[in-house]
This record gives C-alpha cells, structure tokens and sequence, in this order.
C-alpha cells in the first residue's frame, strides 16, 4: 500500500475477488468462501494441493484473465494471486516478494489482529501452508518462496516497510531507466 502511494498508482488486493464476484455474477461471499473452502481442501483432503474443485478453477482463471488486463492497462500493484507467474513473461513486470522473520511476522498480526501470539502463529502457519499448495497448484508446482520467481526478494524486518518502499523505487529506475517512476 505504501509503494501505491508513493508511485501514485493503484494497489490491487481484494478488489481482485470484488471483481471476480462481478464477472462470474456470484456474490463476494460465495468467492470468499470458495477461497477458504480452497484453503481447507488443499491443506486436509489433499497434501500436494493437486486437485481443486471446479468453482476453485474458474475463480482462478476469472482472476488470471483480470490480473492480465490490469498489467496491459495499467501501471499498478497487485498483491498475492500468483501475479507474478501469471505475469512473467511480461517485460514491463516486476515481482517483488518481502519476507520477514516469523517473530517479526507473529507480532504484526499481533499488534494488526489483536490476537494472541498464540493465534498468531496459527494463523500465519495456516495461511503459509495454504499459500503454499494454492500457488504450486497453480504454478505447476513452483515454490512461492523461492527466490528465483521474482526480481527482488527483501526482508522487512532488517530494512523496515519504508526502506523496502525505496529500494523498490530504486530498483524501479534501474530496470525501466527510460521511464520516470511516476509513469
């Protein structure tokens, strides 16, 4: 969000399923629940994530033609969703993926949730689990972590959220030295 503000150009998240939602003419918590029933079914039914339901599918390819049109449209952010396979072989792309610590991740969704660290922990280690087996699923079997899918990996805890917003900046003019970072 820091990095749309910045650059003046819009942040892609939920409004990702809001949109999905209009397309496929299903209310947003039908998509929601589609989601999390993807979360429940790859991480109980099936250990490799290699089997989704048909509505899973059809959400996903809804999302995947939307993530294309807004990069051929537009400069913008767009977070999660497998974005930066469904866009790598675009030119004018770059992926960035920012991790941290799992202390320094437990306390965000602490101070952000107002959970327990308990909680936290559950959370997070649910949510990477599922993260995990929705993206090799649609990845042919790629490791959402893995360094190597994206252009800049940063940890945010050593730099801080606003130092890992003026790197990307700074990487920006580098990869695209022809363009202003405003464009």
């Amino acid at each position: 969000r820091k990095m749309s503000q910045e650059l003046n150009i819009d942040f892609y998240d939920r409004d990702i399923v809001e949109e999905v939602s209009k397309r496929m003419g299903l209310p947003v918590p039908t998509i929601s629940d589609a989601e999390e029933k993807a979360s429940n079914y790859f991480s109980r039914r099936f250990p490799l994530g290699n089997v989704t339901t048909e509505l899973q599918d059809q959400i996903f390819h809804v999302q995947q033609d939307i993530i294309r049109n807004l990069a051929a449209k537009e400069s913008c952010i767009i977070v999660g969703k497998c974005a930066d396979d469904i866009l790598r072989n675009y030119s004018n792309v770059i992926s960035v993926y920012i991790e941290a610590p799992r202390a320094a991740c437990v306390k965000s969704i602490m101070d952000k949730m107002h959970v327990s660290e308990k909680r936290a922990n559950y959370l997070i280690h649910t949510t990477d689990k599922y993260r995990a087996k929705y993206y090799s699923y649609y990845t042919s079997g790629k490791d959402w972590t893995n360094p190597t899918n994206y252009d800049l990996v940063l940890n945010s805890d050593r730099i801080g959220r606003e130092k890992c917003v003026q790197l990307i900046q700074e990487y920006i003019k580098i990869r695209f030295p022809e363009k202003t970072v405003s464009e």
